[in-house]
């Protein structure tokens, strides 16, 4: 047990960092005028091949039902932006920790980022039995 829940950690980790990849390298490619805007655009977008990336390699060594690596998956991406994205990348550019918990966007990424994992772990459950 102890090892499936290292493993959707580790996971939920690399999820986190090409988000944050995404998210960070969208300010370099200029677009739209809205910077944030299109960082959250770019963030939503990239986080579905990113969070089946995490959903693929974790059920290749472990199982979990996909609600609780779903679930996993978001508490650990939510104290990794608690604790290196909001104090590294968002307050010294004038942001805060109420702005960025308080922003509907947050919430919906993260309910993506939940029915992504959901959906998929259910696809490669569904096959494996099949």
């Amino acid at each position: 047990m102890i090892n499936t829940i290292s493993f959707s950690i580790v996971y939920a980790v690399l999820v986190w960092v090409l988000g944050v990849c995404s998210y960070l390298i969208s300010f370099y490619i200029p677009v739209l005028e809205n910077q944030d805007l299109q960082a959250n655009i770019v963030l939503a977008l990239a986080l579905i091949p990113s969070a089946c990336l995490g959903t693929y390699l974790f059920y290749k060594k472990s199982y979990l039902k996909p609600a609780v690596l779903a679930f996993i998956f978001i508490i650990v991406i939510t104290i990794l932006d608690a604790c290196i994205t909001v104090p590294v990348f968002l307050i010294p550019n004038g942001g805060s920790y109420s702005e960025f918990f308080g922003d509907p966007k947050f919430y919906a990424i993260a309910l993506e980022l939940y029915l992504v994992v959901l959906y998929f772990g259910n696809y490669l459950t569904h096959k494996a039995k099949a």
